[in-house]
Order: structure tokens, then C-alpha cells, then sequence
């Protein structure tokens, strides 16, 4: 079992439910399934983020334009993929792709990755995040650190990526004690390597650590295998029918 520090979280956030965050499909002429997949009626989906070319690329792409399309459509909130390179991208090149994102393809807010999560680094960040919410009306504002920042920048972003990584790490992480200060729906938890068998057990993880966003997969992360997060994985309908029919944590 994973060491869980709050044994009271569960009991405390009942009614909550769990939805999907997706970190960001391959292209859609490439992933074209999944991307359909997303607009499937009853798939508990919280947003999705758009990553053309680790960014918004150079032109607006038209498949990518459909795809957004469809998501907003079917009323799912896209988010446009910022990289923000833990602090070393200028400040200047964040904004310029937000504004491409939004003049090309009307996403809802963004996905801040590789966020810095140091103290030092705050100001920049909520300098940063002001200035997109500037850009969107009711912009949602992911914040993907991958780990657990320092605890202000919860006073920042809508939401925040507190894990990222494989599941070998994931069944036996520690939550950080400040998090119990906050809802679920404020932290995401992104996992790769999940066989199909442990389901049910990480989905107990996240319940626990008071995460209500997920996305888990089978897919790996290593050298030569690509992005884990740029495919579903091999057990996507069962994971869809077994949060996505009401079940409440």
C-alpha cells in the first residue's frame, strides 16, 4: 500500500467525482481515434489540452482547428500547452503563444508545463497567470509541475499537476501535508505505466490523496517509446465506464 498521510481525506470529500484531465494526444491525423474517442456522450471529461508543436506552432493547423472544434462543441474545455521550461522560457514567448492559441484555435485557458515549483519562482508564475487570465474570460489555468510545489502557488492556478510520473512511483508516494487545505478538484495526478490489474488501486491512491483529476495509462516513458501521454490506454473503456457512470469518492 501507498503511505498515505491523511486518513481522513476520504470520508471528508465524499460526493466529489473524478474526471479525466488529458494531457495532450498525439496529432489528430495521427491519433485520430483518440481524439474521437473524446467527444464520446458520458466520457467524464474536465478538459483537454491542445499541444500542436509543443506550443501552437507556426500556422494555424486545420486538423488540430477541427479537433478543438468538436471538443468545444461537445463542451469540453480545451487548454492550449505552454512550456514553460521550469522558469527559463522569457516571459514574452509565453504570452506570444497564448495569443496564437487563442487567435487560432478559441481554447478556454492553458496548461502551464514544466511550471517552476520553487518559492523563488512564484512572482514570475502569478505575473504570468494574471496576464493570461487578462487574455480569456473565466480562463482555467492548469499549473504542471509534477511534483509538489511550493504550497502559494495553489493561490495561483485553478489546478495543479502534484504528480506526474510512473506507476512504480505512484503506489507509494507521499501527499504533501498542505493539500489538505484544498478540494480535490484543485489537484490532478497524471500516471504512465499502469497496467490494467492495478486499476482499482489507483484510483484508491487517488481518492486518498485527494486528487479528482486523472489520467492513467498503460503507455510507457522511455527511450525511443515516446510520449506515454500521447495514446489512451489499452483499457480506456473500462476506466471511462467506471468513473464515468456516477461513481462519487
Amino acid at each position: 500500500m501507498p503511505h498515505l498521510t491523511r486518513t481522513t481525506r476520504g470520508a471528508a470529500d465524499t460526493g466529489v467525482r473524478t474526471g479525466f484531465g488529458i494531457p495532450g494526444f498525439a496529432h489528430p491525423l495521427v491519433a485520430p481515434v483518440e481524439w474521437g474517442e473524446l467527444t464520446r456522450p458520458g466520457t467524464p471529461l474536465k478538459w483537454v489540452v491542445l499541444n500542436v508543436a509543443n506550443g501552437p506552432g507556426d500556422r494555424p493547423d486545420p486538423h488540430c482547428l477541427e479537433a478543438a472544434g468538436r471538443l468545444r462543441n461537445a463542451g469540453v474545455r480545451v487548454l492550449g500547452h505552454l512550456d514553460a521550461r521550469h522558469g527559463a522560457r522569457p516571459f514574452g514567448e509565453l504570452v506570444s503563444d497564448a495569443h496564437r492559441f487563442l487567435d487560432w484555435y478559441q481554447v478556454d485557458g492553458f496548461s502551464l508545463d514544466r511550471c517552476p515549483t520553487e518559492r523563488t519562482a512564484l512572482p514570475e508564475v502569478h505575473r504570468t497567470v494574471t496576464t493570461l487570465r487578462a487574455l480569456v474570460d473565466h480562463a482555467h489555468i492548469v499549473l504542471g509541475h509534477g511534483t509538489h510545489p511550493y504550497p502559494g502557488y495553489a493561490e495561483t492556478g485553478d489546478q495543479l499537476v502534484t504528480f506526474a510520473g510512473s506507476w512504480s512511483d505512484y503506489r507509494w508516494s507521499q501527499v504533501a501535508e498542505w493539500t489538505a487545505d484544498y478540494p480535490p478538484d484543485r489537484f490532478c495526478h497524471f500516471v504512465h505505466g499502469m497496467p490494467r490489474g492495478h486499476l482499482e488501486e489507483a484510483l484508491r491512491i487517488a481518492r486518498w490523496q485527494g486528487a479528482s483529476t486523472i489520467y492513467f495509462t498503460d503507455r510507457v516513458d522511455g527511450a525511443g517509446a515516446g510520449d506515454p501521454w500521447e495514446s489512451m490506454p489499452g483499457y480506456w473503456d473500462e476506466i471511462v465506464s467506471r468513473i464515468g457512470t456516477g461513481v462519487s469518492e
